[in-house]
């Protein structure tokens, strides 16, 4: 698993992050939106970026992006390659999205069939499911955890 910022990204990872992002969102999920919207170049943007051993060397086989919204943490374009669906590979990559938030209150936009995966990280429904691009999501939150003495 790589952890990096835009900058620290290899232009090749880089490269299938986007195009994985546009495969799945855009063309699987039928939604043109605009996905280069200007974060993933933000110095405090992390990507967290799964990658496995393929015959061209190495495959993006799933990605996320924790950004830094001030008060709070937020994840978001979280995504696997349909190849990589079913082996808890989104576990993983929301594991190290855990990590790098920390104590910090993280928020999130869930696809509203996902909102129970989210759960399983402390997150609840915060407002009303609404359509994001033709598909139903609910917004969700982590409260921030108290400092540890």
């Amino acid at each position: 698993m790589l952890t990096a910022t835009f900058d620290d990204l290899p232009a090749r990872t880089a490269y299938d992050v986007w195009r994985l992002r546009q495969q799945v969102f855009v063309i699987e999920q039928d939604c043109p939106y605009p996905d280069l919207d200007g974060r993933d170049l933000e110095p405090t943007t992390t990507h967290v970026v799964l990658l496995e051993d393929s015959a061209d060397g190495q495959a993006v086989v799933g990605t996320l992006r924790v950004l830094d919204d001030g008060d709070w943490a937020r994840i978001g374009r979280v995504v696997v390659a349909p190849a990589g669906r079913g082996r808890g590979l989104s576990g993983l990559m929301m594991d190290r999205a855990m990590e790098l938030c920390g104590d910090r209150e993280v928020r999130l936009d869930a696809q509203t069939g996902l909102a129970g995966l989210y759960g399983g990280y402390g997150f609840e429904v915060t407002g009303p499911e609404f359509d994001e691009d033709g598909i139903m999501h609910v917004p969700m939150s982590r409260a921030a955890r108290p400092a540890r003495p």
